[in-house]
């Protein structure tokens, strides 16, 4: 074992955080494959000292489609590109009820509304904050909004009306992202992390891996959730769509994805790790080693654009590790 595996270990087992600086994460990133279970280990030890217990699931649902300003080269939804993505208006109260209350019954524990666009208008916020109303009467589940740029004002209406989490990646590095998108600074998306924590809810935040990005880069954006504290990683692996920029991208390898998730948990040791869109096509048969690599959680069902695994299959991959899908509905926060 390289002996900065064992200092992780011996900083898991005193408690002394962080477990890894910048330059070690570096070095650890690019260690031989041939150290990749050691590495996978550490993970899953700093996942049972100081993260959430693994197990439970989440599901969105595609509440606006098409159209997007914004250039992200790996979105079908860009009006830039020729993806194929379907194009509608955000959905009725009556449609969202029925996909939260089909999520609840698959034991999934939290429902993510995500629109496409920069931002929702007035009209379109107002819609979904009676939408949120109406399913929280009606379903156990917890709300999260992954709905473009956000303001403190507009966080404090979402958390009014009832979600307690809000979703916005930043995608890449900071040092990649003019690669992948031109239409809008990173420092915006900061901004908006920074409101949805000004408001009160909970923030989701993390990226894509396989854009181009270098291993140095996947430390920055990891570094950069570090300091700004969000609440759960959401990892995605690119499936390049067709009529985007990126098609054609191979999948990373599945030991590369997973080290993927072991870098993300040792750079965020505390925090919430989701397993996200790509995951089938990254990893394969190997998907159920995620835990292994750290990570606590998967989102099950389909993604924005493309489909995902079907929620009795995920439902055996976790009673098979002895995990439970279920265990924290009625759980609100």
């Amino acid at each position: 074992m390289h002996t900065l595996l064992h200092t992780i270990l011996n900083r898991i087992a005193t408690g002394r955080l962080p477990l890894l600086n910048a330059a070690e994460a570096v070095t650890l990133a690019l260690l031989p494959e041939q150290d990749n279970l050691d590495i996978l280990a550490a993970a899953s030890a700093a996942r049972a000292a100081f993260g959430p217990d693994a197990g439970a699931s989440c599901g969105i649902v595609n509440a606006k489609s098409g159209h997007c300003p914004e250039n992200c080269a790996f979105c079908a939804q860009s009006a830039h590109h020729r993806g194929n993505a379907p194009v509608y208006p955000l959905m009725s109260e009556d449609e969202l009820l029925r996909r939260a209350e089909e999520l609840a019954r698959a034991g999934v524990s939290r429902f993510g509304i995500v629109t496409s666009g920069t931002a929702l208008d007035e009209r379109e916020l107002d819609s979904l904050c009676a939408a949120a109303e109406r399913i929280l009467r009606n379903v156990d589940i917890r709300l999260c909004g992954s709905l473009g740029m956000l303001t403190e004002e507009r966080g404090r209406r979402l958390k009014e009306a009832g979600f307690t989490r809000y979703h916005h990646n930043l995608e890449t590095a900071a040092s990649h992202f003019d690669t992948i998108c031109s239409t809008h600074d990173y420092e915006e998306d900061i901004l908006s992390l920074r409101a949805a924590r000004r408001a009160g809810l909970e923030v989701c935040s993390c990226g894509i891996f396989g854009l181009g990005e270098s291993w140095e880069q996947r430390v920055e954006l990891g570094l950069t959730l570090a300091a700004e504290g969000v609440d759960s990683l959401p990892i995605n692996f690119l499936k390049a769509i067709p009529g985007t920029p990126l098609e054609g991208t191979p999948p990373l390898p599945p030991a590369e994805a997973l080290r993927c998730i072991a870098l993300m948990r040792l750079l965020n040791p505390g925090r919430e790790i989701v397993i996200c869109g790509g995951r089938e096509h990254a990893l394969g048969q190997w998907q159920s080693w995620v835990f292994a690599a750290g990570a606590g959680m998967i989102m099950t069902g389909d993604y924005l654009t493309t489909t995902g695994r079907a929620f009795a299959e995920d439902h055996a991959m976790l009673a098979a590790l002895g995990l439970r899908a279920a265990e924290n509905i009625g759980a609100r926060s």
